[in-house]
């Protein structure tokens, strides 16, 4: 039968191979306008740069990631996301640092790879172009960034863009409000599936995120954090809508959006063209420590 791709990769051939480049080189020009500079990170990293950003009760972790234990029993992991990584190489190469300047703009693409099950637009190893900015908590910067997304698609001919925004607030405000969807689920516990029992006490937000469709039933009527947000973080919240609409972008505020790894803070955003979500960010908390 002869040798085979792994399931849930593909070859990219001579033809398809050029729509990718166009797709990196106007990706690339658009970073550049907004001063976004590459990084390139490994394809590998230590397992708990990945099982310490995202947690032990997501998905990505206990279900998905490709780990392994090397040559030198080290516990290694084929990254499943950009963010961690980049994060992991701010910190050790000190880019906190005074010489550099604020905030630190960064763009990566490349293959990603995550143990699921292969299915249309969805397979093992993948391919993401992301950005990341260090260094400031302005609302300005949120906004750049969901711009700067924008335009990309539409160089991209996409049309029928809708931009959907929310917010987790600060960490004040999701102190609040984990409190409140504790106490809201609580009663339901025997009701809720396996996962969700697990990540109930250790971070509820991921009960939000769930799939089954009784967790989706019974969380449909949970608390908004919207309701929970700080004086702060409204401002901030606000701030960004004011911005957005000085510069023409049309949203939504989705309430319903939720991001439930530990490091997500205040916006978080999709943009989608009939209902599939084209990209997705959100501001992301630096741990140093």
């Amino acid at each position: 039968m002869g040798y085979q791709k792994p399931k849930g990769t593909a070859d990219i051939l001579p033809g398809e191979s050029d729509q990718w480049q166009l797709v990196e080189k106007t990706a690339r020009d658009v970073f550049a306008r907004y001063q976004f500079k590459e990084i390139r990170t490994p394809l590998f990293e230590s397992y708990d740069v990945f099982s310490r950003s995202s947690g032990d009760t997501s998905d990505i972790v206990s279900k998905e990631m490709y780990d392994f234990m090397d040559k030198g029993d080290r516990h290694i992991a084929l990254r499943p996301e950009g963010t961690a990584g980049v994060v992991r190489a701010f910190v050790e190469n000190k880019l906190y640092g005074p010489e550099h300047q604020k905030p630190y703009k960064v763009y990566y693409m490349g293959p990603m790879f995550r143990y699921e099950r292969p299915q249309s637009g969805r397979q093992r190893q993948f391919h993401q172009i992301g950005v990341e900015s260090f260094g400031s908590e302005s609302p300005a910067v949120d906004v750049e960034v969901i711009s700067m997304a924008m335009r990309l698609l539409r160089e991209f001919k996409i049309t029928d863009l809708k931009l959907a925004i929310n917010t987790l607030g600060d960490a004040a405000s999701r102190a609040a409000y984990h409190e409140a969807l504790v106490n809201y689920l609580e009663p339901h516990f025997d009701e809720l599936s396996d996962d969700s029992k697990v990540r109930l006490h250790k971070n509820p937000l991921r009960v939000l995120d769930s799939k089954d469709a009784k967790d989706q039933e019974i969380v449909k009527d949970a608390p908004v954090i919207l309701d929970y947000l700080t004086d702060e973080a409204k401002v901030h919240f606000n701030t960004v809508k004011t911005l957005l609409e000085s510069l023409n972008i049309p949203y939504e505020v989705d309430t319903e959006m939720v991001r439930g790894l530990d490091y997500y803070n205040h916006t978080i955003f999709e943009i989608m063209t009939n209902n599939k979500v084209l990209g997705r960010g959100y501001t992301c908390l630096l741990y140093t420590s």
